[in-house]
C-alpha cells in the first residue's frame, strides 16, 4: 500500500463464516476436521484462519473453564455510580478493577450507570472482600444484583 492511504481489509465471505462459527464452538477442533466441515483443503483452512487472525477478526483462542468446579459459585453484576468525571479518576478505576481477580467485564455506561461490572466469586464474603477492595476507587454508589439461575450464556458472535 501507498503511503498514507489505508488499505481495505479483505471481505468475509460465506466459507470464512462457516469456519468462524465452527472454531466458535471448538477452537481445538484438528483442522483437518474443519477443512473437511468448511468444504477446503487444510491447507486452504489453515491459510483462512491465519488471515483471519492478522486481520483481528480472530482476536485469540483460549479455554472455557467450568465456574463451578473451580469453586466460583457466585456470578454477581454490580452497577456504579460515581461523581467523579475526570480522567485521573478513570485511570485510577481502571487500574483498581485490572487488579481485581474475579472481575471479568467493566463496561462504562451511557444513562442512569455509569460503570456495570460482571464478577465471579466463591460465595457472599467473596463478594464482600471484592467489595472492599473496590470501593477503594472512590465510588458515589455502588449495587449488586446476584445470578440466581443463568438461562443462557455463550461466547458465540451471530455471524
Amino acid at each position: 500500500a501507498k503511503r498514507g492511504l489505508m488499505t481495505q481489509p479483505e471481505p468475509i465471505d460465506s466459507l470464512d463464516r462457516k469456519l468462524l462459527r465452527a472454531l466458535q464452538r471448538d477452537s481445538a477442533e484438528p483442522i483437518s476436521d474443519l477443512a473437511d466441515r468448511c468444504g477446503l483443503s487444510r491447507s486452504a483452512c489453515s491459510r483462512r484462519i491465519t488471515r483471519l487472525a492478522e486481520a483481528g477478526v480472530i482476536e485469540r483462542s483460549v479455554a472455557l473453564l467450568s465456574q463451578s468446579k473451580l469453586g466460583l459459585g457466585l456470578t454477581v453484576f454490580i452497577a456504579i455510580k460515581t461523581n467523579q468525571h475526570n480522567a485521573v479518576w478513570s485511570n485510577q478505576f481502571q487500574s483498581v478493577v485490572e487488579q481485581l481477580p474475579g472481575i471479568l467485564e467493566v463496561h462504562r455506561l451511557g444513562g442512569d450507570i455509569d460503570y456495570l461490572v460482571k464478577a465471579e466469586v466463591p460465595d457472599m464474603p467473596g463478594y464482600d472482600a471484592l467489595y472492599q477492595q473496590l470501593i477503594k476507587a472512590d465510588l458515589f454508589d455502588v449495587s449488586a444484583s446476584f445470578v440466581m439461575e443463568t438461562m443462557k450464556h455463550t461466547t458465540e458472535l451471530p455471524i
